[in-house]
């Protein structure tokens, strides 16, 4: 079974509002709410690809509520912890403003919700999938992805982390099997500017050097690079298309790396399905389904 946390999902409120204007009274021409957070995203088009998942993670309030409402009415198997302060965060995201956003802080996530969690997850066995993705609320700790990475040793689980700076780089000495960071993320890692497939390779190989199974790059427009364990170099060029929604992009991309590691636990054909997932969710409204993902995966080069 595959797990995905999100430790701080919101709803999303997308909403289109042409000619935007500071102080004034805007309205919407556009608008929708979905069920945000880079784990749920990640659950989401796992069930679209047809792979079981369950959704972990922390709701609270009368947001909350609609969060599990949604995620039941799409069929996602979830088990969330109901906390009992404040309310799960709404994002609003503005589609025409240069992808501008206001995000909210989300509940305070105290030591007992923190260990209602662990108790989940210390159900995990050998031959799951634990997917950690995502930023963290300002009440847990930096450290607890790394905690949680640590209580979990030696259970033969497979861990794939997508976050940034340190809850990345703290995890590393724990074997993650995947990690996926953009090339952005990982010239800040190391100060400096990466702008071709090639330019990546030495620095992922860096983040294998200091204890990842396998690296997988997101770039964008310039496509993406996965470093395998056996030292083998996947690169691809962006399949061509339309970019309509750029937001899930990078979830997608794990949740098809998953998928494509599921059915056939070949790196090549998992990659492509990770480029081809995540690039078939950015030239979509929605999160991509499969009939979307199989369409790009036969456009794909090389």
């Amino acid at each position: 079974m595959i797990y995905t946390v999100t430790f701080n999902p919101s709803l999303d409120y997308i909403v289109s509002v042409p000619n935007f204007e500071l102080g004034k009274t805007n309205r919407t021409v556009y608008e929708q709410m979905l069920a945000g957070g880079k784990g749920i995203n990640v659950t989401t088009v796992l069930r679209n690809l047809g792979i079981d998942s369950t959704a972990l993670g922390f709701v609270a309030g009368f947001t909350g509520d609609e969060l599990i409402r949604r995620m039941n009415e799409m069929g996602l198997k979830n088990d969330f912890i109901r906390i009992g302060n404040g309310f799960s965060r709404i994002n609003l995201k503005l589609k025409d403003v240069d992808g501008t956003e206001i995000n909210g802080m989300g509940p305070v996530i105290d030591q007992a919700g923190q260990d209602a969690l662990m108790a989940k997850l210390n159900t995990l066995k050998e031959g799951d999938t634990l997917v950690l993705a995502g930023s963290i609320p300002e009440s847990m700790p930096g450290t607890i992805y790394s905690n949680i990475l640590e209580a979990l040793q030696g259970r033969g689980i497979r861990f794939v982390v997508d976050a940034t700076k340190d809850l990345l780089l703290n995890v590393l000495q724990y074997h993650p099997f995947l990690i996926k960071p953009n090339h952005h993320e990982i010239g800040e890692i190391f100060g400096v500017k990466l702008e071709t497939r090639e330019s990546v390779v030495p620095y992922a190989k860096k983040l294998q050097e200091m204890g990842a199974v396998n690296v997988l790059v997101s770039m964008s427009g310039m496509g993406a690079v996965l470093l395998d364990e056996n030292g083998d170099v996947h690169a691809l060029p962006a399949p061509k298309g339309k970019l309509v929604n750029a937001v899930g992009a990078g979830d997608s991309m794990v949740a098809g790396f998953l998928t494509g590691w599921e059915e056939k636990h070949e790196y090549e054909h998992a990659f492509r399905m990770g480029v081809a997932t995540g690039s078939a969710s950015a030239f979509s409204d929605l999160l991509a389904t499969r009939e979307e993902v199989m369409d790009v995966y036969g456009r794909l080069d090389g």
